[in-house]
């Protein structure tokens, strides 16, 4: 039952999807199809985004004000604790947004992976297809020299571990005191990254560069949207005038 209602209800209708964009919008190249595919569900996600974006500057707001109480009660543990837990029980975060944003895009992960396990042939794809989707024939999956049912591609997976590593670089360069956890994050995550990638179909590569690349533009304008309102600098009693 589980995988008929996950044929039905998420596996046709994404295909079908993907397929009607392969045979209207891309002249019949897959890679083009899986690049505008992905971008069309980050737009249709993008209140889902721009609630999550918001939610994060409150979050980093929230940040900025337990440093501020950690300096103002740090005489008294036993009331600075108290202080920050009426504080995030006032300004308590969901991340449901993210969640749901998330799990949208595992589907799309194990859709694309189920597509070419399943295989693309004609017969296959004649019995999943919607009767007013054309049948797009023998599916191309050549993009620019490269196979995207192939695995073990070098290039496109050090390309998303590349992008991961300097997107963490970048997150990084804004904190300080950074662990040895921190660094061993930097480090490992980007290459364990590229070994996930390297054993699937390169498609999958392409996918999560796709929403990456969208992410970082679509951040970038949340930063205007959304700006961290940054707090006046409050000197301790008794010293303004040292």
């Amino acid at each position: 039952m589980i995988t008929e209602l996950w044929n039905t209800v998420i596996y046709e209708p994404l295909f079908n999807g993907l397929i009607y964009i392969y045979n209207n919008w891309t002249d019949q190249n897959f890679g083009w199809a899986v690049v505008y595919f992905t971008v069309i569900i980050r737009i249709c996600l993008i209140p889902l985004s721009l609630f999550d974006a918001h939610k994060h500057r409150k979050n980093q707001e929230i940040q900025e004000d337990i440093i501020e109480l950690t300096k103002g009660y740090r005489n008294d543990p036993i009331l600075q604790k108290q202080e920050i837990r009426e504080l995030l029980k006032k300004k308590r975060v969901n991340p449901w947004a993210k969640a749901v944003i998330l799990g949208i895009q595992v589907i799309v992960f194990f859709e694309l992976y189920d597509i070419f396990v399943r295989g693309l042939s004609n017969e296959k794809i004649i019995q999943i297809l919607y009767p007013f989707i054309d049948f797009p024939g023998v599916i191309n999956t050549a993009f620019y020299g490269f196979d995207l049912s192939i695995r073990h591609d070098v290039f496109w997976s050090a390309i998303v571990a590349i992008v991961t590593f300097l997107g963490i670089y970048v997150g990084y360069r804004k904190r300080k005191n950074l662990t040895m956890g921190d660094l061993a994050f930097l480090v490992l995550f980007p290459i364990a990254i590229f070994f996930f990638l390297f054993i699937l179909p390169m498609v999958k590569a392409l996918f999560i560069l796709t929403t990456m690349l969208f992410s970082v533009i679509f951040n970038y304008f949340a930063k205007f949207i959304f700006p961290v309102k940054k707090k006046a600098v409050q000197t301790e009693p008794g010293k303004e005038n040292t």
